[in-house]
Parts: C-alpha cells; structure tokens; sequence
C-alpha cells in the first residue's frame, strides 16, 4: 500500500464522517428538522457516500461500525484505531464549520449526561442498522446494492430511535450537533457490536466468516507412513533380502569346493 492510498483512506473517513455530521445538523435543526426527513435525508447523504468513497476505505463513516467490523475480525486493530480518529476528527471539524456559519456556538441537545432511555433506545436503533451492514459486508454486496442496503439501515434506525432520543447512531455526528453525553456515545456502540456479531453468530454463509488458521498443513504425504504401511513395506522387502541370502551361500559353497 502506498502513502498515497493510505492518506486517500483516511481522508475518505474523514470527509465522509464530516459530509454526514453536516447534513444532519442542518436538517435536524431545521423548520423542518422532524425525525422521518432527517432519517431520509441522513440516509440518502450515505447511500451517495458508500457510492462515492466505500471502494476506497469502506464506507464506515461511523465509530460505531468501525468498532462492531472489528469485533468480528473484518478490520485489524491498528486500522481501527486510524478510522476511529478520522471520523471524529471529521465529525469535530463538521460542528467548527456550523459553529462559523451559525456565528456563535451552535446550543447542546443532549438531554442528560446519562438517560438510560437514550442508550437503549440507540443501541437497539443502531443494531439494526449495523445488523443491514453486516448482510452487506458478508453477502458481499458491492456498488448500488450495497450503498441502497446501508443508506436503507441507516434510515430505519433513524426512524427507530426519534421515539426516545436525537436519533443519532454515530458518536461521531453526536459530537458534531452537540447531542454529545455518555448515552449518545456508549449506546451506538453497544448496538454495532450486538448487531454485527448477532448477524455473524446466526445469518451470515459458513464460507463468509473467517475460519482459524491450520498450521504447518503443507506437510508432504508421501512421508506420512502410518504403522500398516511400514508392515507392509517390510514384508515385501523381505523376499529380496532371503533371495540376496540364498545367492551370497551359493557363491561361498563354490568357492570351498574350487
């Protein structure tokens, strides 16, 4: 991998998490900032984003998937930790750019520095939503498919989670519309990894999900000789030793009578 892509892979997290996070703060703080537009508009902003930018990092745009992909081994640590700072590094420059073209610091929304409500009702929303990705990642969905299946998730989680909170799925665009508090943060994360892994335990194909690693399997055949085998061998060599036997007694008695 050259420096080139690696940047273009970071900066694909970073601009993409910073795309979402603005759109949904202009459209949630909007006249018309009701649940069910900002959940189509959220969700058609990264159905374009998976179209644009998933062949070159992804498309995780999101924390919270971030961390339920690694959870079930489809991104590496070190690689998990790079995005996890792009996007939040996105998602922090999203909310400075509200706050200039606002004028002034745009107001918190959070309700609560804990509401049990909020990070239920956000797990749950984002497991869905993640439970979607997973059928995209594992059924190896590409191009339309898989940006409709995913910007689809990300809409009906929105939909699911307006009932008790900001309905916002990303800790990274919570930053950002300053819905920021431990419910906001903890509860995406919970739902992604619940609903990876209960995608991989219970829908996705055997030969999708990764099996352990078999060591030292390019042993030869031919010397594996199992105990029968060594029988067998003996008792055909044994016929050529008695007939080398036979003719080495032969030669001797010649030799006396000579």
């Amino acid at each position: 991998m050259t420096v080139r892509s690696k940047i273009a892979i970071l900066a694909s997290e970073f601009l993409g998490t910073a795309v979402l996070a603005t759109v949904a703060i202009n459209i949630s703080r909007s006249q018309i900032g009701i649940g069910y537009f900002v959940a189509i508009g959220v969700g058609l902003t990264l159905g374009l984003l998976v179209l644009a930018l998933g062949p070159v990092s992804g498309g995780h745009f999101n924390p919270a998937v971030t961390i339920g992909l690694w959870t079930v081994r489809k991104v590496k640590s070190l690689t998990a930790i790079t995005y996890i700072t792009a996007q939040m590094l996105g998602g922090l420059a999203a909310w400075q750019l509200a706050n200039y073209f606002a004028g002034q610091e745009i107001q918190s929304i959070a309700n609560a520095t804990r509401d049990w409500k909020i990070l239920v009702v956000e797990g749950i929303a984002t497991a869905v939503f993640t439970l979607l990705i997973a059928a995209a990642v594992f059924q190896k969905y590409e191009g339309a498919k898989a940006a409709g299946l995913i910007g689809g998730g990300l809409t009906v989680g929105v939909i699911i989670a307006s009932q008790a909170s900001n309905a916002v799925l990303n800790p990274a665009v919570a930053l950002a519309n300053q819905s920021w508090s431990l419910s906001y943060a903890l509860g995406p994360v919970v739902g992604a990894i619940i609903g990876m892994n209960l995608y991989v335990l219970l829908f996705a194909p055997a030969d999708s999900v990764a099996a352990p690693t078999i060591r030292n399997k390019e042993v030869s055949v031919s010397k594996v000789v199992t105990p029968a085998t060594k029988t067998r061998a003996t008792k055909s060599t044994q016929p050529a030793k008695t007939a080398k036997t036979s003719t080495a007694k032969r030669k001797t008695t010649t030799r006396k009578k000579k």
